[in-house]
């Protein structure tokens, strides 16, 4: 089944311009070999046109094969991307055209997630922001703007939770998300974005999760 989809999706690369392809996803396409160069939440992929393989060549390590989720986002903002400005309005996902029935069950988003990590200590937030070159925002307890792909932005706000009352997060979009990416891959990544959080909060350790109080 995975084969079968990502084999669609690269029907559908294969027939685009590579040239105007870059430019509306705002990434770099080399003509030898043919392959675009993309950042994915401050990593960068080179996705080879020749033998159809995504990877990672972010630092100096060994590149490594992109995920499942990571490949079908990257190849679904290939397909899908318009080469338009941020309309730097932010909304909830429920307002994105046909969110208010999409983001709902299991196409949730999963603001659970970051309410475990970061509810208790927002600021834990700004200590892991660096990684993903992501700006500090002025919502709620603690929240930053980090760009999952080159045209879209997420905004991720926390508000901290006390004895009465659990922490709360919310995702927010700009209101150019839907041009960017059909729904079902932004909600894929969504899912990359907060799964990236949570890992580096983890990788973080626990000393900061539990500050001195004097």
């Amino acid at each position: 089944m995975e084969t079968g989809l990502h084999e669609g999706l690269w029907q559908q690369i294969d027939g685009l311009d590579r040239v105007e392809t870059a430019q509306r996803a705002k990434c770099q396409y080399l003509p030898n070999p043919q392959r675009y160069v993309i950042t994915l939440l401050n990593a960068e992929y080179v996705v080879n046109l020749a033998d159809r393989q995504i990877y990672c060549v972010q630092g100096c390590s060994a590149p490594v094969s992109a995920e499942f989720l990571e490949q079908l986002c990257l190849l679904a903002y290939l397909i899908n991307a318009k080469d338009l400005p941020l309309a730097d309005k932010l909304v909830k996902a429920e307002s994105l055209p046909g969110g208010q029935f999409f983001f709902r069950g299991l196409h949730s988003l999963p603001t659970g997630k970051l309410e475990k990590s970061f509810g208790q200590c927002p600021e834990l937030l700004y200590r892991i922001m660096e990684r993903f070159c992501a700006v500090r925002c002025e919502f709620g307890d603690a929240s930053i703007k980090l760009y999952v792909l080159p045209r879209l932005p997420l905004t991720i706000v926390i508000w901290g939770g006390d004895d009465e009352f659990a922490g709360r997060a919310s995702i927010l979009f700009d209101q150019t998300a839907c041009a960017q990416l059909p729904l079902d891959a932004l909600l894929v990544a969504v899912n990359l974005a907060v799964d990236a959080l949570v890992n580096a909060d983890t990788e973080s350790g626990s000393a900061a999760r539990h500050p001195r109080s004097d």
